[in-house]
């Protein structure tokens, strides 16, 4: 990616690299999407299964940097579907209220992350009149995406020492998930206007994102800059958004299953296909491969949502991830933007059992460096978990709602009980 994202990215990625290293058919046809059936209200805890996966993945992958997770479970894809759907029951409201609501509930998140971010990067000496990545006071007018997130957010790709406590491209590790939050709200914007042209022409609005990922994301038409990344970003996703309309609007349901899925089949096998003979940096890598990634993931989100039980309860098999399921979904926001950071501060923790005494061994100090990365992936959670205790309550501001440290769905639980 460039201008202001990891190297060895693409517009719409969610890689900064590795640190060290759907329902039974009642009808044959697709009814006009005016006529489909509202999904129930309440909260889908299948849904609710998926984006904790999918969080759960993307810390996994922003780790160890495996491509095959990128096939494994497409992440992204499957967390702007979900974003979708859930937008397309909340614009039964007055769109412009929607959207207040939607950049309300995103923004606080943001500046208290940006504030961090930002004090560590004055703190280490860089100056953004001085970067000359950022052309001086162009940058100081780009500092405004840690307010709000329309464009991309300057940062130094080079801060501190390889010696220091926190890696040298920690900035580039830090602000490098900001993509995700630029692409969310320019599909919120659009949301409105995305929603309406679904209703009145359901096949051209899902593909045309597809369509569009073929002529920007194959260099076929190349757009310079953080312009082209963010188009990008919008093509690569955009027929995942609109998925989510579809589910929620009951499109998908009425679609037979076996169509469905071969068709999905058929698009996916097109996007392995054509990673196949795009293989970036990284291999097999999705995120490096803007056309694979958009159709691998508009298939497999097909699949997931023709599948959708629309749980009102987690059966009993997955009872047991009930609570993990419930705090994942209230701080999503946080556990997403945190993440990177904290894998990085896993290190110096880790670091501090060489200095033990029974590490002067040569047998210890080898099973140490041979483990480095499982520790580092037992610490983070942990660390992830203070976070929200410190952090996540700020969603809670955001969103209108008491202020609560572990919102797990206990106490609620508690109070229906009685």
């Amino acid at each position: 990616m460039t201008q202001g994202y990891p190297t060895g990215t693409n517009a719409g990625s969610e890689r900064t690299p590795a640190f060290g290293v759907p329902r039974q058919p009642t009808e044959p046809a697709v009814p006009e999407p005016s006529a489909a059936a509202p999904k129930k209200p309440g909260r889908d805890r299948y849904l609710d299964l998926l984006r904790t996966i999918a969080l759960v993945r993307v810390v996994v992958y922003h780790l160890f940097g495996w491509a095959w997770l990128t096939v494994l479970f497409p992440s992204m894809g499957v967390m702007f579907a979900l974003a979708g759907s859930l937008m397309a029951r909340s614009l039964k409201r007055p769109p412009l209220g929607v959207i207040r609501d939607r950049v309300r509930r995103l923004l606080p998140p943001l500046w208290l992350f940006g504030a961090v971010v930002l004090t560590l990067m004055f703190a280490g000496g860089w100056n953004v009149l001085d970067d000359p990545d950022h052309g001086g006071v162009l940058g100081v007018v780009e500092l405004l995406n840690y307010i709000v997130p329309l464009g991309a957010p300057p940062f130094p790709w080079d801060i501190g020492s390889k010696s220091g406590l926190l890696e040298n491209t920690w900035a580039v590790q830090a602000a490098g998930v900001l993509w995700y939050l630029r692409a969310y709200l320019w599909f919120v914007l659009a949301s409105p206007l995305l929603l309406w042209a679904f209703r009145r022409a359901p096949w051209p609005t899902l593909f045309a994102p597809l369509a569009l990922t073929a002529v920007v994301g194959t260099g076929l038409v190349s757009i310079p800059g953080e312009t082209g990344n963010a188009v990008s970003d919008f093509a690569v996703y955009g027929s995942c958004w609109v998925l989510g309309f579809a589910h929620q609007e009951g499109v998908l349901a009425r679609i037979p299953r076996y169509a469905a899925v071969s068709c999905s089949v058929l698009v996916m096998a097109f996007g392995l296909w054509w990673a196949s003979g795009h293989l970036g940096p990284d291999g097999w890598d999705l995120n490096d491969i803007p056309l694979a990634q958009a159709s691998w993931s508009f298939g497999f989100v097909v699949i997931l949502l023709q599948y959708s039980p629309s749980w009102q309860e987690l059966p009993r098999g997955l009872a047991r991830w009930d609570r993990l399921i419930t705090l994942s979904n209230n701080r999503a926001v946080t556990i997403y933007l945190w993440h990177n950071l904290l894998i990085m501060a896993t290190v110096p923790i880790i670091d501090l059992a060489y200095g033990l005494p029974f590490m002067e061994t040569g047998g210890a100090t080898s099973f140490l460096d041979s483990t480095y990365m499982f520790w580092m992936f037992v610490l983070v959670w942990p660390l992830i978990a203070v976070m929200i205790l410190a952090t996540g309550w700020i969603e809670d501001i955001a969103a209108k709602r008491k202020p609560r440290l572990w919102p797990d769905g206990r106490r609620s639980k508690a109070r229906r009980a009685k």
